[in-house]
C-alpha cells in the first residue's frame, strides 16, 4: 500500500531537480535503474515500519524524509552533472545511508544523528562534491558512526576533504573514550589532530603514553616528534631503561619545581634512603595542593612508589628481624628516617607491618626523632595526608590513646571529629570502616563518647539535608556503637538484619536436611603444607574422630556428638599443580553430593589465599583465613559469603595458632555449643605466651570485626533499600 503513496509524490511534490530547475514529476526510469530505486524504497519501508526495531521515526519525520528521498532520486535521474554510471554510484549511496543507519541504529550508542538530519546532511554533501567542495564541515553536525557513514560512502569516497572527514572520525572517536586516545591512534597516527590528542593523552595518563612512546611504530615516532613541554618529558624518559624511576615526580618536572640532574643522582642506586625522602618530600607537596582541589599528574603512581619503596628498603627488614632481641639491632635501618618518613612507613605500609614493628619501632621513632613530640606536629608536617589511615592505624594497636595525649586536649578533640566526618562524600566506605574498626580498639572511655557523639551530629545533620547515604552510613554506626555501651539491650542481628554478632549458633552450621555440620580445609603443595597437614590429622587421631582417606582428600569425622565431617584436600605437589586438582576434586565431590559447607578455612601462605577465596563456597557461615594479612580480605569475602563470621590474622597467621582454633571450634561444635565469640578468646589468649600471644593478638574475632559487621549490615540496607 505504502508503495503507491511513493507513486503519488513522484507526480505530487515537487523538487529542485538540477538545484535550479523545477519539477513536478519523477522523470521516467530505466528499467536498469528500477531495482536501485527499489532498493532505496525498501530500506525506508524498513525504517518507517520500524521492522528492524529502531527509534520511532514521527509522522513529521516520514513527510520529509519522503520529500528528501524524492528530491535525492529525482536529481540524480535528472542531473546533467552525473553520468551514467554516476547515476548508479549515488543511488547506491543513498541506499547505503539507509541501511547504514538501521545498523547503527541496532547498536546501543549515545545521541545518534536522527534520520531527517542524516539525509539533509548527505543531501548537502552531494551538492558539495559536485561543485568538487569538501565535505568536512557537515561532520559536526553528525555523531561518529553516522560520520563513519559518510566517509565510507561510495559517492563521497573521492571527496576533497575525504581525508579530513577520517581525522575527524578519529577526534570523534577520542571524545568518546578518553581513555583510549592512544589504542585508537596506534591505527591512524598521521591524522591532523594526533598531535593535541597526544598531548590530551599525556595528562589523562602519562605512563600509558610512557609505554606507547618507547614503541618502535608510527605512534611512537609521533610522541616523540611532539614539541610540548610535558609530553617531551615523557618521551625523553621512554627512552632510557630507568624512566620509570621518575615518574613520580612527573609533576614537579613539568612545573619546573625538580630538576633532572636532582632525582638523577638517586635514580642509579635507587635502593638508596635519598630516593625514598625524596618520594616522602613529593608527597607532602602533593598532600597540600590535593587538599586545595589540585590533583598533581602521576599522584597514584607516586604513592605506588612510597609504599613499594617504604616496603622493600625498611618493612622487609625490621620484620624479618621479628626474633631479634636487641630494638638497635633490629630497627638500625629506620634509625635515620625523619619523623614525616617514618610516617609514611606506617600509613603506605599498613598492610605489611608486623605488629612489634610498629609498636615497637616505626611508632615510637615517630616522636623520638622530634625536639618537642607533638602529635599534631607530625600531622601539620605532612599536612594532615593519610591522617585518617594514621588514627585507624593507631587504634589497632592501641596506641591511639597516646598519640591523642601528645597533644591539646580540645585539637585531640578536633581531630576525632574530623575523623568521623563526612564519611558519605567519598564513593567508597573505606573511610567508614576505618572508623568502625578503630572504635573497637578504642579503650577510653572519653574518647568513645567522643566518637559516638560524633555520629550522632552527623546522623542529625545527613537527615537534615536528606543524604541518604549518609543517614544509612551513620545510622548502621551509631547503632554498632551504642551496642558496645555497658548497659545495652540492643540486639545487633535483629536491629541490623544480620546474622548474630557476639556468638555463632551451633543450628547455623548444621545442614538443614540432615542435621550435619561441613567443614572444608584449603591446603597446599608447598613444603609446609604437609607438615601443617599432619599436624591437622595428628590431633583428630582420638576416639572421638573417625579419619578417612581418599586418593585426593580425606574426611574425619566425629563418632560422638554432634554429626561432623572435616573435609581436607590432599597437600600434592603444586609443582605439577597437584594440589589445586585435588581441591577441584574435592569440590565436585561435594557439589556432587549436594555438601555445603559451612564453616572454610585457607591453610597455606597469603599467596595462595586468592585461589582459596575465588573457590570459597557461598554457604560459608564461619571463615578462617589462617593467612598472613587475611584481614584485608574481608570485603572480598563478605561479597562471596554474606553474612559470614570472618576469623583472620592482621599480620603473620601460623600453624600453631589456626590449629588451636580450629582445634576449640570443632570440639565447641561437636559437643553442641553455641561459638561465643567473647569467652572463647579468652579462654584460647590465655594458652599462648611470647611471639606465639603477639602473633594471637593480631588475630581478629568476628566479634571484634566491626568493620565486617559495617559491611555486612550496609549491603544489607542497600538491598533493602532497592
Amino acid at each position: 500500500m505504502y508503495k503507491y503513496f511513493y507513486f503519488i509524490c513522484f507526480f505530487l511534490c515537487t523538487i529542485n531537480a538540477g538545484y535550479g530547475q523545477q519539477s513536478d514529476s519523477m522523470p521516467a526510469i530505466p528499467a536498469m535503474r528500477q531495482l536501485h530505486h527499489e532498493y532505496i524504497i525498501r530500506s525506508w519501508e524498513a525504517i518507517r515500519t520500524n521492522t528492524a526495531k529502531l527509534v520511532p521515526v514521527s509522522d513529521d519525520e516520514q513527510i520529509k524524509v519522503d520529500r528528501i528521498l524524492f528530491e535525492l532520486r529525482s536529481f540524480i535521474e535528472r542531473s546533467e552533472l552525473i553520468d551514467n554510471n554516476g547515476k548508479y554510484t549515488w543511488l547506491r549511496g543513498v541506499n547505503d545511508i539507509l541501511t547504514g543507519y538501521i545498523n547503527n541504529s541496532t547498536v546501543n550508542r549515545p545521541a545518534p544523528t536522527s534520520i531527517v538530519k542524516l539525509l539533509e546532511t548527505y543531501q548537502t554533501a552531494m551538492q558539495k562534491q559536485l561543485k568538487g567542495e569538501s565535505i568536512a564541515p557537515l561532520m559536526q553536525f553528525l555523531d561518529l558512526e553516522s560520520a563513519g557513514l559518510f566517509a565510507e560512502n561510495i559517492g563521497l569516497l573521492k571527496n576533497i576533504g575525504i581525508v579530513e572527514v577520517k581525522d575527524s572520525i578519529v577526534v570523534k572517536q577520542c571524545v568518546r573514550n578518553p581513555d583510549r586516545i592512544l589504542p585508537i591512534l596506534v591505527k591512524s597516527p598521521g591524522t591532523a589532530s594526533a598531535e593535541s590528542l597526544i598531548i590530551q593523552a599525556a595528562f589523562r595518563n602519562p605512563e600509558e603514553l610512557y609505554s606507547y612512546a618507547a614503541a618502535p611504530n608510527s605512534l611512537g615516532k609521533k610522541i616523540q616528534s611532539v614539541n610540548h613541554p610535558f609530553v617531551k618529558i615523557v618521551a625523553q624518559l621512554a627512552l632510557t631503561s630507568t624512566g620509570r624511576m621518575y615518574f613520580p615526580f612527573l609533576d614537579q618536572l613539568y612545573t619546573g619545581k625538580l630538576k633532572m640532574d636532582s632525582i638523577t643522582r638517586f635514580v642509579g642506586n635507587d635502593t638508596s634512603s635519598g630516593y625514598y625522602s625524596l618520594l616522602v618530600k613529593t608527597r607532602i607537596d602533593y598532600a597540600s595542593r590535593m587538599q586545595a582541589g589540585d590533583t598533581p599528574m602521576a599522584a597514584k603512581v607516586l604513592s605506588a612508589k612510597l609504599k613499594s619503596k617504604g616496603i622493600e628498603l625498611y618493612i622487609n627488614e625490621i620484620n624479618a628481624l621479628h626474633d631479634e632481641n636487641n630494638p638497635a639491632v633490629r630497627f638500625k635501618i629506620i634509625s635515620r628516617l625523619s619523623p614525616q618518613e617514618l610516617y609514611y612507613l606506617a600509613v603506605t605500609g599498613e598492610e605489611e607491618l608486623y605488629t612489634s614493628s610498629y609498636v615497637n619501632g616505626v611508632y615510637p621513632r615517630i616522636f623520638s626523632g622530634m625536639k618537642i613530640p607533638r602529635a599534631d606536629s607530625i600531622l601539620k608536617w605532612v599536612n594532615y595526608d593519610y591522617y585518617k589511615k594514621f588514627i585507624k592505624i593507631a587504634a589497632a594497636y592501641n596506641k591511639l590513646d597516646d598519640f591523642l595525649a601528645k597533644m591539646d586536649k580540645q585539637d585531640a578533640e578536633k581531630l576525632m571529629k574530623g575523623f568521623v566526618n563526612g564519611l558519605e562524600k567519598t564513593n567508597s566506605l573505606e573511610d567508614a570502616v576505618d572508623v568502625a574498626d578503630s572504635y573497637a580498639s578504642i579503650y577510653n572511655p572519653s574518647l568513645k563518647k567522643l566518637m559516638l557523639n560524633q555520629v550522632r551530629a552527623e546522623l542529625n545533620r545527613c537527615t537534615e539535608i536528606n543524604n541518604k547515604r549518609g543517614k544509612v552510613i551513620y545510622e548502621l554506626l551509631e547503632t554498632i556503637f551504642s551496642s558496645l555501651e555497658p548497659n545495652s539491650k540492643i540486639d545487633l542481628s535483629a536491629k541490623l538484619g544480620i546474622m548474630p554478632v557476639y556468638e555463632l549458633p551451633n543450628q547455623f552450621l548444621k545442614d538443614e536436611s540432615n542435621g550435619r555440620v561441613v567443614m572444608q580445609q584449603f591446603f597446599y603443595g608447598d613444603k609446609d603444607g604437609m607438615v601443617i597437614f599432619n599436624a591437622f590429622l595428628n590431633r583428630f587421631r582420638n576416639p572421638n574422630w573417625k579419619i578417612t582417606k581418599k586418593s585426593q582428600w580425606v574426611e574425619v569425622s566425629s563418632r560422638k556428638g554432634v554429626p561432623i565431617i572435616i573435609f581436607a584436600n590432599l597437600p600434592l605437589d603444586e609443582t605439577e599443580d597437584l594440589d589445586t586438582q585435588s581441591q577441584d576434586s574435592l569440590i565436585a565431590y561435594l557439589n556432587e553430593q549436594q555438601l555445603h559447607p559451612s564453616v572454610v578455612i585457607h591453610r597455606g601462605h597469603s599467596y595462595y589465599l586468592n585461589q582459596t577465596v575465588h573457590k570459597m563456597p557461598s554457604s560459608a557461615k564461619l571463615v578462617l583465613l589462617g593467612s598472613c594479612g587475611g584481614y584485608q580480605r574481608l570485603n572480598e569475602v563478605l561479597q562471596i559469603a554474606p553474612g559470614a563470621h570472618i576469623i583472620s590474622s592482621k599480620q603473620i597467621g601460623t600453624g600453631v595458632i589456626n590449629q588451636g582454633l580450629i582445634n576449640v571450634i570443632s570440639e565447641d561444635i561437636r559437643l553442641g555449643k553455641n561459638l561465643k565469640w567473647p569467652s572463647l578468646w579468652n579462654n584460647l589468649a590465655v594458652r599462648f605466651s611470647g611471639s606465639a600471644r603477639e602473633k594471637f593478638d593480631d588475630y581478629v574475632p568476628p566479634h571484634k570485626n566491626l568493620g565486617a559487621i559495617f559491611i555486612t549490615a550496609f549491603q544489607s540496607s542497600m538491598q533493602q533499600e532497592f
